[in-house]
């Protein structure tokens, strides 16, 4: 029997790194009757796929059941916990201390759809609809994530997401970025955190595209986001889904990196 019909399904040792991960059901109440292995497919499958809730096949749960446990495990931090999880492992499999001592800080505006929620203008881009200010290590895994209206500035996504950090960016110290986060946001940071931000330019002299030290490694984790479909524009209503996607997205970037069959 073919236990992965779909591309994006999980296979048994992907599925061991994260069924333990997963709550249990709520003592009380009816006993829990559906698959969370099928339900966890079945986000992926739309992540991945860019498809409409209403559109998932018959082979999953029935969509309402499968956005509950999505919508439950959002507002619960459930999909951040499991990715935080997964990416102690992965930086450990590298050889890597589970908490990272180095990151590097961009953003990327991407377009919205009709769906009403909160949006914006980033004139520099030309883009009308929101910005994914991320954070990440040196591997190019994700450590922190903020999604804003296109027009906030790249320094005022930074606090945000910098007031988001969670224990597992204990260690961090240095934070690449570019020009955009330079003047009084270096200053806020040395007041407020341990770490500090190096700036990165690039040389006047240099023409065409250019590969700058450090920074590469957000703008390469920014590519494989678009990988997913459902993240090559903001479909979302809220801010909140947008960056549980995310979640989501990098956490099946990981799981097949310990797990690749």
């Amino acid at each position: 029997m073919n236990t992965q019909p779909y591309p994006t399904d999980l296979s048994d040792s992907q599925w061991d790194y994260i069924k333990d991960l997963v709550p249990l059901a709520k003592e009380g109440g009816r006993p829990r009757s559906l698959d969370m292995r099928q339900i966890v497919n079945a986000i992926l499958y739309l992540v991945v796929g860019g498809i409409q809730w209403r559109m998932l096949p018959k082979d999953y749960p029935k969509w309402k059941s499968v956005y509950h446990y999505f919508r439950t495990w959002r507002n619960d931090g459930i999909w951040q916990r499991i990715h935080e999880t997964l990416r102690a492992a992965v930086r450990r499999r590298a050889g890597r201390h589970k908490h990272p001592t180095a990151g590097c800080l961009d953003s990327q505006s991407v377009k919205t759809t009709a769906i009403p929620g909160i949006r914006g203008y980033d004139k520099g881009k030309q883009v009308n609809g929101r910005k994914r200010h991320v954070l990440v290590d040196t591997l190019g895994l994700l450590m922190a994530v903020a999604v804003t209206a296109a027009s906030v500035q790249d320094c005022h996504g930074a606090r945000l997401l910098l007031s988001r950090l969670s224990g597992a960016c204990k260690k961090l110290r240095l934070i690449w970025v570019d020009g955009a986060y330079r003047g009084h946001l270096l200053e806020w940071v040395a007041e407020r955190y341990h770490f500090r931000l190096q700036v990165v330019l690039r040389s006047d002299d240099q023409k065409g595209f250019v590969v700058l030290p450090r920074r590469w490694v957000v703008e390469r984790t920014l590519a494989w986001l678009n990988h997913c479909r459902r993240l090559s524009k903001d479909y979302e209503g809220s801010p909140s889904t947008s960056e549980a996607m995310i979640y989501i997205a990098m956490i099946r970037i990981m799981v097949r990196r310990l797990a690749p069959v």
